[in-house]
């Protein structure tokens, strides 16, 4: 046993996911750094288990029946963990994204401004003073009865219900109105209320046209439809409903993501006539503080709102409640996010942005001996925003609490007190700590991925930089914080944009489309899964999965049972497990213990039916098949072309660590990307394509981005563009070109401050980008051949 006082969480038999019996001793009241390739379990040993073992630890001390009411993670597969503190999490994921949901709510900021308005707002004579609900959209108290809180009304025009006036309504000039027999109802009612079904839209009279399309009321009349060869029909009663009705009810209750995208570009979202898009009542739009309203206040970056505020005397209540908003303010603008606004929507935040507010919340509360678990903080930051971070992790230490980290940044692991490094590979080649202790001390730690990036002192090879063959305009563009701004990307070169966090990348980067001159096939390669649900796996999204089950199919076993390809699903009645519907597992419930998922009885997880895993190839089922990992499965297909050439190009980005029928579920948002390349890299590409790719190397450990990097520079070399957005700044030094926005974020960006060969931007003024680019550029640079200069 150990003592209380015992200064080391210490993990013994860990077997989560990958992980082969870890044992490691990790100390508390530190910066933690666990770093390892991707794959390797680093996250399985942080989150999957000492995050989980100090969550459940927890709920075992709430009241079993309320313990029902919350979502469990289960206990994780580990002998004993001892002197382990409550942990918060602070993942990369987000929840589900809501318009209501924003910067001010996620940070709590809202409810202090709204404090702020209800006890020392300026209210117009006479009016009465309004709680602080009355300042929230999200209220009944305080939401625009015309759009309920929403700020935009939905709104439809006959342009957009019918597109074609020379058609007739019989031969569906109602765009909007459904396909199939249900439209053909409502051509069939307006034929029996009398209106002339066959005539050009355009010359039916206005009314009539008005009638049609906008009317609220819904007659209901006997149809006689029109009699087909051979076929009875017999009259109904059939209820008339207006195009704009079934739009408007099809969009607000349809369940049916397809019915609701078709509704919706019948729709024409306006800011709400009655408060102009500022969601509230007219009561609390009266109501001022600092000469502004809420919603003026709510709109401003937050450095300039806490410039406002600080500037504003008053009355000792709103001096104190001030004082409480501008130090709750701090750790956010603290943190790179300055350039953000209170009423920014969560969903248009990216994954690192939204991780940072969490974080920022919580150096406000003031909580003390907690271990904190974050998952790749630095994701999606500028090195120059990194300082920033590190500061406010030694503020969560220095508060008396433990601080573990999952990170790729070196920058981030050299500021670790302690680094945990797993590996030495991904997947079944890792699963083992090899380093736990001082970062200084992993020097010594032969096969350890990281310290060959850590400790590397060896001059990056000078590489001689492409010429474009051709540019294309984009812009100018007017969005965000982009205010007519121009670039000129370069063709069939390897193109990098950079800047700090909200300079405005990911906007310019999606005014590029197919139709600029020269683009040609546009493919955009983006970090978002791969499906929803353990069914969707890296074998179904590849198409792999098609190659595998017309193998089966193809054996003499399968011919003479007359089995098919569908047989090989796992997705389909006959050839799944019908115990499991194919999932693999049952759920368990165990009432006042977190239900748990057991292996299915009768197919011991295989998720297939008896009969079909009788059907064997070279020795293997089909369930063996898909548990096979992406390297083992190359050699199984060697002579299988089809799978082959699949397989070989997972292999090249890296995933030969994954299994065939690793579902989409398990995987991060890199593995996803990767897979959508690999994808991508294996169709035969015909003419020029430009590759788009945001961030790609977030959640890549310097090995991983390598490999990728390779690939893309594949790409180059095989004739096709490709554009990342990047803050790696080995990957931008690696570039034929650098576009560098800037110089801040949010109203102070949105301009190019820099454009060129990277040696060139590494020179440049005014650019936070120049200083960390200059530093991972070859000693003295690289200068162009052959380029032009930048066309004007």
């Amino acid at each position: 046993m150990h003592s209380p006082h015992d200064p080391y969480v210490r993990v013994r038999g860990a077997r989560e996911h990958n992980l082969r019996g870890v044992d490691v001793d990790i100390p508390r009241d530190v910066l933690v750094v666990f770093t390892g390739v991707s794959g390797s379990g680093k996250s399985s040993l942080a989150f999957g288990t000492i995050y989980a073992e100090a969550q459940r630890r927890y709920f075992e001390s709430v009241a079993p029946y309320a313990r029902r009411l919350i979502h469990q993670v289960g206990a994780p597969k580990v002998g004993d963990i001892s002197g382990l503190p409550p942990a918060v999490s602070l993942q990369q994921r987000r929840s589900t994204p809501t318009s209501r949901s924003s910067v001010g709510t996620v940070t709590n900021l809202s409810n202090s401004l709204r404090m702020l308005f209800s006890r020392a707002g300026h209210y117009p004579p006479g009016a009465e003073r309004l709680d602080s609900d009355s300042f929230s959209p999200n209220t009944a108290a305080g939401a625009c009865p015309e759009c309920h809180g929403l700020g935009q009304v939905h709104r439809t025009t006959e342009e957009l219900l019918v597109p074609d006036p020379a058609l007739s309504i019989r031969e569906g000039a109602i765009a909007a109105w459904p396909g199939a027999w249900q439209g053909k109802n409502l051509r069939d009612v307006l034929d029996a209320l009398g209106y002339d079904v066959d005539r050009p839209w355009r010359d039916l009279p206005a009314g009539q046209r008005e009638w049609i399309l906008f009317t609220d009321e819904q007659p209901v009349v006997t149809v006689h439809p029109v009699r087909d060869a051979g076929r009875i029909q017999r009259p109904y009663q059939g209820t008339y409903m207006s195009a704009r009705r079934y739009v408007l009810k099809t969009f607000s209750d349809s369940r049916s993501q397809t019915l609701r995208a078709k509704a919706e570009r019948f729709l024409a979202a306006t800011p709400c006539p009655l408060c102009g898009g500022s969601r509230l009542r007219p009561e609390a739009l009266a109501v001022t503080f600092a000469g502004r309203t809420i919603a003026e206040l709510a709109a401003l970056p937050l450095v300039e709102l806490a410039d406002s505020l600080a500037g504003h005397g008053g009355s000792e209540t709103a001096r104190v409640l001030t004082e409480d908003l501008l130090a709750r303010i701090s750790p956010v603008t603290e943190l790179g996010l300055g350039y953000l606004s209170l009423a920014r929507a969560t969903p248009t935040l990216s994954a690192g942005e939204l991780q940072r507010l969490r974080l920022a919340t919580q150096l406000r509360s003031g909580l003390f001996g907690v271990v904190y678990v974050l998952d790749e903080p630095s994701a999606g930051l500028h090195p120059a925003d990194t300082e920033a971070l590190l500061t406010v992790l030694d503020r969560l230490k220095a508060a008396g609490n433990s601080v573990f980290v999952v990170e790729h940044s070196l920058d981030v692991v050299r500021g670790a007190d302690w680094l945990v490094d797993v590996g030495p590979e991904a997947g079944e080649h890792g699963g083992l700590v090899l380093h736990s202790g001082p970062v200084a001390d992993l020097e010594r730690v032969a096969g350890s991925a990281t310290a060959r990036f850590l400790f590397d002192r060896s001059p990056a090879p000078v590489r001689e930089v492409r010429s474009a063959h051709r540019w294309s305009k984009v812009g100018p563009v007017n969005r965000h914080n982009l205010r007519g701004t121009t670039a000129e990307f370069p063709l069939g070169v390897l193109t990098a944009v950079t800047g700090v966090s909200g300079s405005g990348k990911s906007t310019l980067i999606g005014e590029i489309t197919e139709e600029l001159p020269g683009v040609g096939r546009l493919v955009s390669v983006d970090q978002k899964p791969i499906g929803r649900t353990p069914r969707s796996n890296l074998a179904t999204y590849t198409g792999l999965f098609d190659v595998v089950r017309k193998v089966f199919a193809g054996t003499a076993e399968a011919a003479d049972r007359g089995y098919g390809v569908g047989r090989f699903s796992f997705n389909v009645p006959g050839g799944r497990c019908e115990t499991c519907q194919g999932e693999g597992f049952v759920s368990v419930e165990l009432l006042f213990l977190p239900s748990t998922y057991a292996p299915c009885p009768d197919c011991g997880g295989a998720r297939y039916h008896p009969e079909t895993l009788e059907v064997t190839y070279r020795g293997r089922n089909i369930a063996q098949v898909l548990d096979l990992t992406v390297e083992a499965a190359a050699d199984f297909f060697a002579d299988t072309p089809a799978a082959a050439r699949s397989l070989a190009t997972l292999l090249d980005v890296g995933l030969g660590y994954l299994r065939l029928g690793q579902p989409a579920t398990e995987l991060s948002g890199g593995e996803a990307q990767r897979i959508k390349l690999a994808s991508e890299l294996q169709r035969v590409r015909r003419g020029h394509t430009l590759y788009l790719l945001d961030e790609p190397t977030t959640g890549l450990h310097p090995a991983d981005v390598e490999v990728l990097m390779r690939q893309l520079h594949g790409l180059v070399e095989g004739g096709h563009s490709v554009v990342v957005v990047e803050h790696d700044m080995a990957v931008v030094a690696g570039a034929d070109w650098v576009i560098d926005l800037g110089p801040g974020g949010g109203d102070a960006g949105g301009r190019i401050v820099a454009a060129g060969p990277p040696a060139e931007v590494a020179r440049a003024t005014g650019s936070a980008t120049a200083a960390y680019l200059a530093r991972a550029l070859p000693r003295g640079g690289t200068a162009p051949d052959g380029r032009g200069p930048l066309p004007q």
